[in-house]
């Protein structure tokens, strides 16, 4: 049987009617009308012949009384819409509306019939043929929708190419999802199951399925069914702690789902919504186990600091720079100008913010942070008053490399931003710095402290003179997870080309953000600044990239060291094993925003550090690496450098 099943499902008319997408609309209404002639003729069969009951004097022909009951039947339906719903995603509304007309149709004569009664003392028709045939029409209408909508969800769930699942959760999120399921056409997945985290055993079901508790028992349970996957929703995931909880499926080679950030799947909600829903659907990113609080910013602040204000963010097109120009253009800014120096990145992200946000006024500038007469140029023409300068070179390796373009991009870039919004007089400058500007290892982080230093001094200096000069604010952070150049796309990549996932050392750990938590708490930090300040963030636990790597494999369905190896490559030239976020002689004073702290740093000299920085940008220019490095230790005491060729500087 289950063989000649499966013939079934793959023959062409099963495609065929599995695939068709709605009957129009008067075709629903015709077979409408034609159940409803259906069922007034059976009721004129039940009232006159099986009843025995006899046609009075004065009464209708049959005939004429089916055309009025038909045509009145025909205005109801066109009055509740019983026609423009499609059948196969019917509802409770739909089955109310079919009731709703049936009844008013037979009502109406009834009524008529009392009329033309109390004012002849006769009957046009019998009232027991019309009570009849609202029941009887009822039963016909609604049933061919239920039968349409059942044939169809089994068809589509029961096809090839449908895969079971279980959804972890039984409250309202997992019993949307599994309706939404139930009712979706398009839907690859078909629910067999709840899985809860009650204790003992669970026996009962909801809407028809088993619910089974979530213990070494239940993998016996899924391989039985065949399941491979496991839908969680958003709800559901806030309530666990991803890591633990989802363990049991991970290490069993069980995939994990999760729908979009909504609260529920509504009835109310139109066909198409709810399939745009149903087909987002998909495996959920390695982000979702790091088991991060939720940030909140004060919104009121930040609309306080942009609406109605010119801003730039320099590197917009970067992974922080673009993800701080989407959440700038909702505080209502006047203008947004996007100071890039690579061209597609840049116009990519135009096209995004068009869609996004068509009311906002961008202008698209192609620009180089090192070069201070273009820089001008953009000053002169749009005077930004708020700055946001995420321009850097960041990879850790290269800049061993190239030491003197660490310099040039890095260091000048930022020394000619600030100089010219302290001549344009910005309102506020907010520097992007990193992590490994703490005790920097590697010639990148030391590059991103002179940067900090340099626009610290500044501010320093020109405050002691005039409290209204441009605001200088530091912004640190640690690894953003999925920006360009991460570990995470870095493991995508390799993962989706069968391995192997390399690793630099077993025990290396690292601090990891999303990109839109990094940006909103730079938005909340641009607004606690009053100058000078270096604010840190809360980066949470730190994260083994082993581990990490571990999940990645497992999210994408595989088995880390049976499917796809880890292989340890040793750490590269300036990398630590693990990342500070503050330096042994600095300290933190905390903010209105728990998870933004102020760090306290030696305070340095600006005449004193402009001339080094100056020095040092002359190396660099000449392009000598070995000096410039030699000049940055000097600089940056603290700048120790590891497994790298500038070692031999430290003796």
């Amino acid at each position: 049987m289950k063989k000649r099943l499966s013939d079934i499902q793959r023959t062409d008319v099963y495609s065929r009617l599995t695939g068709l997408t709605y009957m129009p609309k008067w075709g629903v209404f015709l077979i409408d009308l034609l159940l409803a002639l259906i069922a007034y003729a059976v009721s004129c069969q039940l009232s006159y012949s099986l009843v025995n009951i006899r046609p009075e004097r004065g009464m209708l022909p049959i005939w004429e009384q089916a055309c009025i009951v038909m045509l009145v039947q025909l205005l109801c339906f066109w009055i509740f819409h019983t026609y423009s719903g499609v059948l196969r995603y019917s509802t409770f509304i739909d089955a109310t509306k079919v009731v709703l007309a049936v009844s008013s149709a037979a009502l109406i004569p009834a009524i008529i019939n009392g009329i033309v009664r109390y004012s002849t003392d006769m009957n046009i028709m019998l009232n027991s043929v019309l009570y009849t045939y609202m029941f009887v029409a009822i039963v016909l209408l609604v049933c061919w929708r239920v039968t349409i909508k059942l044939s169809f969800e089994y068809m589509s769930h029961h096809g090839p190419t449908t895969r079971p699942v279980m959804i972890y959760g039984t409250q309202s999120a997992g019993l949307a999802i599994a309706k939404m399921l139930n009712s979706s056409m398009d839907s690859q997945y078909r629910p067999v199951g709840f899985i809860s985290d009650a204790d003992g055993n669970v026996k009962h079901q909801l809407l028809g399925l088993n619910v089974y508790v979530k213990n070494e028992g239940l993998l016996r349970i899924l391989r039985a069914k065949g399941v491979q996957d496991v839908i969680v929703s958003p709800l559901k995931m806030k309530d666990i702690t991803p890591a633990r909880d989802l363990a049991i499926f991970l290490d069993n080679n069980i995939r994990i789902l999760s729908t979009p950030y909504f609260t529920d799947f509504r009835e109310s909600d139109t066909n198409e919504q709810a399939q745009k829903q149903i087909g987002r659907i998909e495996a959920i990113k390695v982000e979702d186990l790091l088991e991060r609080p939720e940030i909140h910013i004060n919104i009121d602040n930040v609309r306080h600091v942009i609406a109605d204000k010119v801003v730039m963010v320099t590197g917009a097109a970067g992974s922080i720079g673009s993800e701080i120009v989407r959440q700038v253009s909702k505080y209502d800014p006047r203008l947004v100008v996007l100071a890039e120096i690579a061209e597609s990145p840049l116009h990519d992200l135009s096209l995004d913010l068009n869609k996004l946000y068509p009311h906002m006024h961008y202008a698209r500038v192609i620009t180089d942070v090192r070069d201070r007469d273009m820089m001008r140029e953009v000053y002169e023409e749009y005077h930004p008053q708020v700055i946001f300068h995420a321009a850097a070179y960041k990879h850790v390796p290269l800049m061993e490399e190239y030491p003197t373009q660490a310099i040039l991009a890095n260091v000048l870039g930022t020394k000619n931003v600030a100089d010219l919004a302290v001549e344009y007089k910005t309102e506020r400058f907010v520097m992007i710095s990193t992590d490994k500007a703490v005790n920097p290892t590697n010639v990148m982080g030391a590059s991103k402290r002179i940067a900090e230093i340099y626009v610290q001094s500044l501010f320093r200096k020109l405050s002691a003179d005039d409290a209204d000069v441009t605001k200088f604010i530091t912004t640190r952070f640690g690894n953003v997870l999925g920006s360009n150049g991460s570990v995470v796309p870095f493991f995508k990549k390799q993962i989706a080309a069968g391995g192997p996932v390399t690793v630099t050392h077993p025990d290396i750990i690292r601090y990891f953000m999303t990109i839109p938590e990094a940006s909103n708490l730079v938005l909340e930090a641009s607004t606690l600044g009053n100058g000078g300040e270096i604010f840190c963030f809360d980066m949470g636990a730190p994260v083994k990239i082993a581990d990490l790597a571990k999940n990645m494999i497992r999210l994408a369905g595989y088995q880390p060291g049976r499917d796809i190896e880890i292989v340890y490559t040793g750490l590269r030239p300036g990398e630590k094993l693990y990342e500070e976020l503050l330096n042994q002689k600095e300290r933190t004073l905390p903010t209105a925003n728990e998870k933004i702290m102020i760090a306290k740093v030696r305070e340095n000299d600006y005449d004193t550090m402009s001339k080094l920085i100056d020095e040092l940008i002359r190396s660099a220019r000449k392009g000598l690496t070995f000096p410039t490095v030699k000049l940055m230790k000097q600089i940056v005491p603290e700048f120790q450098s590891r497994n790298s060729i500038y070692e031999q500087l430290d003796k």
